[in-house]
């Protein structure tokens, strides 16, 4: 795609939706965290489900802990993997009070020793919480990036860089959100709605030029 057409492609998204946030629903930077850490191969809405009786219970990272893994199991079983995860976030909460004084760290180095962290992790909580310019590249934004021509790519990693690269500064905040969400609702796996797509005409899939077919490694 030319930068005169990624320009326009972001202004369009802008347009259509000034202010895009994250549908996860939290409280806290804290909260932000494990609901993230919760989504991974889970649904937004299913996270939401389990963290409406979970947070009010454990809005902090001392009163999750005194949960223990199974007393935290009991409240996100419908949520898929969830014993792990359940591991994973009270030694995550354990580290938060022991290295960094139940807060949230705001670098990149941090956030990823934690467990259950990884890089997509991190990134939108760099993206949300803290206003950084980063894109948490998942399936959505993956399959947006190659099929539009945006940031074709073979690797999560790839697209990612790509992404940042030609992504103009001043929707460089903003970009993850109008990203996953055109890719959560409009540019669909199955069936895009080329129809009611606000950038079909700077789309190469919708100019009928054969689209990437890559692998998330």
């Amino acid at each position: 795609m030319r930068r005169s057409d990624i320009e326009t492609f972001y202004a369009r998204l802008q347009v259509a939706n000034p202010t895009p946030k994250t549908e996860l629903e939290y409280a806290s930077t804290f909260q932000l965290l494990i609901a993230v850490i919760l989504s991974a191969q889970a649904t937004d809405v299913g996270v939401n489900k389990a963290t409406a009786r979970l947070f009010p219970v454990a809005p902090t990272p001392d009163k999750m802990l005194a949960l223990g893994e199974e007393g935290l199991a009991e409240y996100i079983k419908t949520i898929g993997l969830y014993r792990t995860k359940a591991k994973n976030v009270i030694a995550t909460c354990r580290q938060l009070i022991e290295r960094h004084a139940s807060e949230v760290p705001a670098e990149r180095e941090a956030l990823e020793a934690l467990p259950g962290v990884g890089r997509k992790t991190a990134n939108v909580v760099l993206n949300t919480a803290f206003g950084q310019p980063t894109i948490a590249v998942d399936t959505h934004i993956f399959r947006l990036g190659n099929r539009t021509g945006l940031a074709p790519g073979k690797t999560v990693i790839e697209v990612e860089k790509k992404l940042i690269k030609l992504t103009p500064a001043h929707y460089a905040r903003d970009a993850h959100h109008w990203l996953i969400l055109h890719g959560r609702y409009v540019c669909k796996a199955r069936k895009p709605e080329c129809s009611s797509c606000c950038v079909s005409d700077l789309c190469r899939f919708n100019r009928g030029k054969a689209a990437l077919t890559p692998t998330i490694c």
